[in-house]
């Protein structure tokens, strides 16, 4: 763009002298606008690879000049489209700073669900087992936490004791794992205390934002949601660069629209293509286009 514009620029001034003038303030107004274009470029590509924003500006036609002729008109159409670019830059810096906010509204709308859930949930364990039951199922867990609370009987301890251990060498792949092998069992409790602790122990593995996503998934699969809805946004909050915080971002969706919350699930998965646009798979868009219109989102 740069050599493009030197051009256009040297081209006038061969044709009037005068216009030196002109050429050095649109120099100084041409280097001030790639250098807030790149500005630009690092919040729209923080990762760079090198991708430039291309203005849908073109070149007008200019008639030949005649000679004599003020060469004026070629410095009035490069002022044009500088301001037609300068007016783009604006427009595009004005779109991410609304597309930030809409992202902090949402963090904070979330943050404020999650502290309310958790001063609910403390509430509940304080007063025991047997209120348990009605509240857990009126914030939507229907089921009751006495029933999940009770002993293993034989059987089940049978069906604990079934699940392979492994032993590869790799403490924090084999926790993780042997959570995932109860989960596949449908062993949800005893999955979800083997998941817990994987991720207390080994928070820097990159297991752990497995860990973290297929706990959420155990309470949800348990019919559990607000709590499935904390263990989801913990994975996105505390691990974003994690391989599962776009799963844990679309389930948390799907928790929301479990606790009747569909406004809020619409948020979610907004955010999930914001943040996550290039990263998730063909078959998870597709599952977030049904979710969204299941969500009734607009």
């Amino acid at each position: 763009m740069r050599y493009a514009v030197s051009t256009m620029i040297a081209a006038a001034v061969a044709l009037s002298p005068g216009a030196a003038l002109a050429q050095s303030a649109v120099e100084g107004r041409v280097d001030r606008l790639e250098r807030e274009m790149r500005a630009v470029q690092r919040k729209v590509f923080p990762g760079g690879a090198g991708q430039l924003i291309q203005p849908d500006i073109t070149a007008p036609a200019t008639p030949l000049a005649t000679p004599g002729t003020p060469a004026t008109s070629a410095v009035a159409d490069l002022n044009a489209r500088i301001s037609a670019l300068e007016a783009q830059i604006t427009t595009m810096t004005g779109q991410i700073e609304q597309s930030q906010f809409r992202m902090r509204e949402a963090e904070q709308a979330f943050e404020a669900y999650r502290r309310a859930t958790d001063t609910r949930l403390s509430a509940i364990e304080a007063r025991g087992a047997a209120p348990v039951s009605s509240e857990v199922s009126a914030a939507g867990d229907t089921r009751p936490a006495a029933a999940a609370a009770a002993p293993a009987s034989g059987a089940r301890a049978e069906r604990v004791a079934a699940v392979v251990r492994p032993d590869t060498g790799d403490a924090a792949e084999d926790a993780y794992v042997y959570g995932f092998r109860l989960w596949e069992a449908k062993l949800y409790p005893e999955a979800q205390a083997q998941l817990k602790d994987m991720v207390s122990k080994h928070p820097k593995h990159r297991r752990a934002s497995y860990a973290q996503n297929l706990l959420g998934r155990a309470y949800l699969d348990e019919g559990k949601p607000s709590l499935a809805s904390i263990a989801f946004y913990d994975n996105y909050k505390k691990m974003p660069d994690g391989e599962r915080a776009p799963d844990s971002l679309f389930y948390l969706g799907q928790a929301l629209t479990q606790l009747k919350k569909p406004a809020d699930a619409c948020k979610v998965y907004g955010e999930l293509t914001d943040v996550y646009g290039e990263r998730i798979s063909a078959s998870m868009a597709a599952d977030v286009a049904r979710a969204r219109t299941a969500a009734k989102c607009g």
